[in-house]
């Protein structure tokens, strides 16, 4: 599957709002209720945070056949080397074709002075998990997140370079 990977680009934001909405559904359905993903993605995902998002961290997405299927998210890195990368979401249906990996590869490469990537992952989210652990991300602690009120058991993992 040909796909590339680049900059976000502010006229991107609808279609990346769209992957996120998407893929925040499929993922956590069952996991966290409707109502309070809806809420989160209101909030996390709106046009001011959006443009927030593209002035004050680093968005890659993921395009096939000039329509974008998936983003990542990375933090400046701080003085000591360390980044959290916020979010990597990726349509369902082209999910486990390499380009959640393209995009990971993509931050590492693009980021100055990286040594450690932190990334908080749903305990119950098991692709996520799985995909993180594949690429060599180590479990470092497990907590309960208060998330809308609805309590979500949290992985934090770290990926050193």
């Amino acid at each position: 599957m040909d796909f590339t990977i680049r900059k976000m680009q502010p006229e991107d934001t609808k279609q990346v709002q769209d992957v996120a909405k998407t893929s925040w559904n499929a993922t956590y359905e069952g996991i966290i209720p409707l109502k309070v993903q809806e809420n989160f993605l209101k909030t996390a995902y709106n046009d001011e945070r959006m443009k927030q998002r593209l002035e004050r961290s680093f968005l890659f997405v993921a395009e096939i056949a000039g329509e974008i299927v998936g983003f990542a998210n990375f933090s400046p890195v701080r003085e000591d080397g360390k980044a959290e990368l916020g979010a990597i979401y990726i349509y369902p249906e082209v999910q486990g074709k390499g380009i959640g990996s393209a995009l990971l590869q993509k931050g590492i490469d693009e980021l100055d002075g990286i040594k450690e990537i932190y990334i908080n992952v749903e305990k119950d989210n098991k692709i996520g998990k799985t995909f993180y652990e594949a690429k060599g991300f180590e479990v470092v602690k497990e907590f309960d997140d208060d998330f809308d009120g609805h309590i979500l058991k949290t992985v934090r993992m770290v990926l050193k370079s």
